[in-house]
């Protein structure tokens, strides 16, 4: 197997993907993004590096003997004037900054550009996975009311429609309301942001009501930043009192598809791929 180099933001998600390499036999090479990257990944071969370290990064990769990338994890967007490049980095700047003014998708294509034009192929995390996304229809044992299903479709035509625009992967809808939309902060920031709303505006454990869906943009290259739900997606869920989680089939990525089926079932949540 040809060796893979993982750039790790935050999140499970590199984390299964390390696993899953190690697993296959396949060997990895971990650069941990200083401030992101989940400590488990440092018992991997690799390095930490900062996010502007294009040529440290470069070096090791080549190296390590990496054929090839992927880029997996949550990275916020950073504050440009606090960022320490090196020689490499400081050639780069100008366009990356450039892209950044673009949106996330264009600054996300041009550093992909950068680790194509050093002649690595990009592999996306769900590749590697194994195709673990979400199934059409109901994925545990907790099926969706008609009402539910509505407010996860009205959910999941706002988290397109702002992805058009370059905003966020996700939306949350209860009883046609719109409670919110993701943007920078990402989808646990945007779930707390649900459970601190009034009572009467959004579900409880007793009574669940609404939905959170989340969406690739349509715009973006599916071999980066694919959104992704897990168990904490559903827990989170449940604190803000929804009553499910979904997406498009095929559209998700999956982390620990036992324990997230696992966890909807537990808390009562049901977990739905809307199918077109």
């Amino acid at each position: 197997m040809n060796k893979l180099g993982l750039i790790a933001g935050g999140g499970a998600l590199p984390v299964s993907v390390a696993a899953r390499c190690e697993a296959e036999g396949r060997p990895v090479f971990v650069v941990r993004l200083a401030g992101f990257a989940d400590v488990h990944l440092a018992r991997y071969p690799g390095l930490e590096a900062g996010m502007a370290e294009f040529g440290r990064i470069l070096s090791a990769l080549k190296k390590a003997g990496c054929t090839a990338v992927c880029f997996a994890g949550t990275v916020s967007r950073p504050d440009f004037r606090t960022l320490k490049p090196d020689l490499k980095g400081a050639a780069l700047m100008p366009g990356i900054i450039a892209a950044a003014t673009r949106g996330d998708d264009a600054l996300l294509r041009k550093i992909l550009s950068v680790f194509e034009g050093e002649g690595y192929a990009i592999e996306g995390a769900d590749d590697i996975l194994g195709g673990e996304t979400l199934t059409a229809g109901a994925l545990g044992a907790v099926r969706p009311t008609e009402e539910q299903l509505s407010d996860l479709r009205k959910a999941l035509h706002v988290a397109e429609k702002s992805g058009e625009l370059d905003v966020g992967q996700g939306a949350v809808v209860c009883h046609g309301l719109v409670l919110a939309v993701e943007a920078q902060e990402g989808t646990d920031a945007m779930l707390a942001r649900v459970a601190g709303l009034p009572a009467d505006l959004r579900g409880s454990a007793r009574e669940r009501k609404g939905a959170l869906a989340k969406a690739p943009k349509p715009i973006q290259d599916m071999r980066v930043d694919m959104p992704v739900i897990g168990a904490r997606t559903v827990e989170m869920a449940a604190a803000a009192g929804l009553a499910g989680v979904g997406g498009l089939a095929g559209g998700l990525i999956l982390i620990d598809r036992a324990g997230l089926i696992e966890a909807a079932d537990r808390l009562g949540l049901f977990v739905w791929g809307e199918q077109r």
